[in-house]
């Protein structure tokens, strides 16, 4: 997929699931939540994220249900 395909959104891990997966709550939205993995530089790294961190997500525009965490910030 190209890279100008996807939507970025801002976001916050409140649960962490089995294989590097998180629940994210985005920002600026009262219900809605997606699934989201970690991005490969952010898995070569050994970046940990933490439920409560602030986080950057890429999401498809064909499942708005499922993401990928491209930046954590620091806080």
């Amino acid at each position: 997929m190209p890279k100008h395909d996807v939507i970025e959104v801002e976001g916050t891990v409140i649960e962490s699931l089995p294989n590097t997966m998180f629940r994210v709550k985005l920002n600026g939205q009262e219900d809605h939540t997606v699934i989201a993995t970690l991005a490969g530089k952010m898995r070569m790294n050994y970046l940990k994220v933490v439920p409560g961190d602030k986080v950057r997500l890429e999401l498809s525009p064909y499942d708005l249900s499922r993401g990928r965490i491209v930046w954590r910030n620091r806080q």
